[in-house]
């Protein structure tokens, strides 16, 4: 039984997706907590109605005075990595967690942690995805799932779901549209991992079922 902790900023719509699947689908794991940097983050009512561990580590609480940016970003993701190791998890995801993560801490989770980002990578890494989309003329959009690594998002790429740019389109019918794959997507992905149909070789991931990637 593989013990999952998901890591979210907000209402964490990835994370109720995950959670819902793994309790349908019957995966040979658990989610064994949902940590949040915000305290007031939505999705932790959700985590908690399901008998879901939560925990806060605020990363606003690291700013003390006479420390830098990067020596409260480190001392936050000490702390974090110190509560999740509480959970013992087989794989961390990060469902819309807002925190660039420091080397240190991706490489403590090498290869047992995984992202997703809403943008056919390595197209549009960071922030604004779709608007900066829609300034290309971009005809397709997506999202992508990958091993999370000190390089924001990049990694091994594990699944990728496409959706068509429409005609009037803006930053919000995108992002509707790709948010639906990614319920979809995300926790195939995750299920690949507890089932243990991945594998990385040379730096790409090889499934080893075959299942199929199609998610539109």
């Amino acid at each position: 039984m593989k013990r999952i902790v998901i890591l979210i900023s907000g209402r964490g719509s990835n994370m109720e997706a995950i959670v819902r699947a793994c309790a349908a689908e019957g995966w040979p794991a658990q989610i064994a907590a949902v940590i949040s940097n915000k305290p007031d983050a939505a999705g932790l009512n959700f985590a908690a109605a399901y008998g879901i561990a939560t925990a806060v580590v605020d990363h606003k609480a690291f700013r003390q005075p006479g420390m830098d940016a990067q020596q409260a970003r480190e001392a936050f993701d000490a702390e974090l990595q110190r509560v999740i190791d509480s959970f013992a998890p087989d794989l961390v995801v990060l469902a819309g967690f807002m925190r660039i993560l420091t080397p240190a801490f991706t490489a403590h989770y090498a290869e047992r942690m995984l992202n997703i980002h809403p943008s056919l990578l390595p197209a549009f890494t960071g922030l604004h995805t779709h608007a900066r989309a829609l300034e290309m003329g971009c005809k397709f959009v997506g999202a992508t799932v990958h091993f999370v690594t000190a390089e924001l998002d990049h990694g091994a790429i594990v699944a990728q779901a496409v959706a068509p740019v429409l005609p009037g389109d803006d930053e919000d019918t995108l992002s509707a549209r790709v948010l639906k794959l990614e319920h979809r997507m995300y926790p195939q992905a995750v299920r690949w991992f507890v089932e243990g149909q991945l594998r990385l070789v040379d730096g790409r991931v090889e499934q080893l079922s075959g299942a199929s990637q199609s998610f539109s």
